[in-house]
């Protein structure tokens, strides 16, 4: 009669699941990993050729902790409470490759064994459904027809630029930017040709917010935004007449425009140095002003 060997069943079990598994004992030292754990390591140049037995993950997650990883300091938090007697502990975070984004789930839970406190650790991998989520906040975001940034976020991201620069004595400036003659170019040609010059021109703007304290906006309708982190006018304006010079470059085809037979914009620019409890509305207003001057004066210009 065969006799029926539950560990063994047991342990096939645990190396063939996809989850990379790890057991601690109560000094953080590893005393167990599965299969795909180890496989995780060798792919990702984490090779250990003598086996994962007697490492210190806590000792690591300090490492990283101390060297400023926030992640690696909850984790350790984490698996300290549960080796003191917490039940479980969970923690979502990155672990991108240089070749692909990828976030895990770890499950941290105490065991009791033979009288010894263990900690057996899970890292699920949830890629999909963080790349579905970050897709989906993007999607948020931005404009559905230029894939520019809407107005609501471009509100959120000045704001704490603004609050920012107050913080840091840093200088800010605002750019609007309004294709001209957009009405009539829309009775001409129809809005569906209309709709293509807000992409073309939105694609030569995207590519003047290049820096984390940038952006680009759609404000609305034919009307655009930028924002210039850390930066004054004398720093701006070589950008804006670059830009100005992009647009006319697109010789999109506006034959009844009287400021000019191609697509062009005007351009109002406002910066400051914001002070502590002040509103970035201000900026928004100057710039427009700005705007309103540029196009009363001819179109097809800069004003500051």
């Amino acid at each position: 009669m065969t006799i029926f060997n539950f560990a063994e069943l047991l342990e096939k079990v645990i190396h063939s699941l996809p989850d990379h598994i790890v057991v601690l004992d109560s000094k953080g030292r590893i005393v167990f990993t599965n299969q795909a754990w180890n496989r995780f390591g060798s792919e990702n140049h984490y090779p250990q050729d003598t086996g994962w037995e007697g490492v210190n993950y806590l000792e690591v997650c300090v490492r990283a902790a101390q060297a400023g990883d926030e992640f690696g300091k909850q984790a350790a938090m984490g698996i300290n409470a549960v080796t003191r007697g917490e039940e479980r502990f969970q923690l979502e975070y990155p672990c991108h490759s240089p070749s692909q984004k990828r976030w895990f789930l770890m499950n941290v839970i105490g065991v009791e064994h033979d009288g010894s406190r263990y900690v057996a650790i899970s890292h699920i991998n949830i890629t999909l459904r963080k790349l579905a989520e970050e897709h989906a906040h993007n999607l948020s975001r931005t404009d559905g027809l230029t894939g520019l940034f809407n107005r609501r976020h471009f509100d959120n991201f000045l704001s704490e630029e603004w609050k920012r620069a107050a913080r840091l004595g840093l200088p800010l400036t605002v750019a609007m930017i309004d294709i001209d003659h957009f009405k009539l170019l829309n009775d001409t040609y129809g809005h569906q040709y209309g709709d293509q010059c807000l992409i073309k021109v939105a694609e030569v703007l995207k590519h003047y917010a290049r820096r984390p304290g940038d952006i680009c906006a759609r404000y609305g309708g034919e009307e655009f935004v930028l924002v210039f982190g850390n930066s004054t006018l004398e720093m701006v304006l070589p950008e804006l007449h670059n830009l100005l010079d992009e647009v006319r470059a697109l010789q999109l085809p506006n034959a009844n425009a009287p400021t000019a037979k191609t697509v062009t914009v005007s351009i109002g620019a406002a910066a400051w140095r914001p002070l502590p409890g002040t509103n970035a509305s201000a900026a928004i207003e100057a710039a427009d002003a700005a705007l309103y001057r540029a196009k009363n004066g001819g179109r097809n210009r800069i004003e500051l």
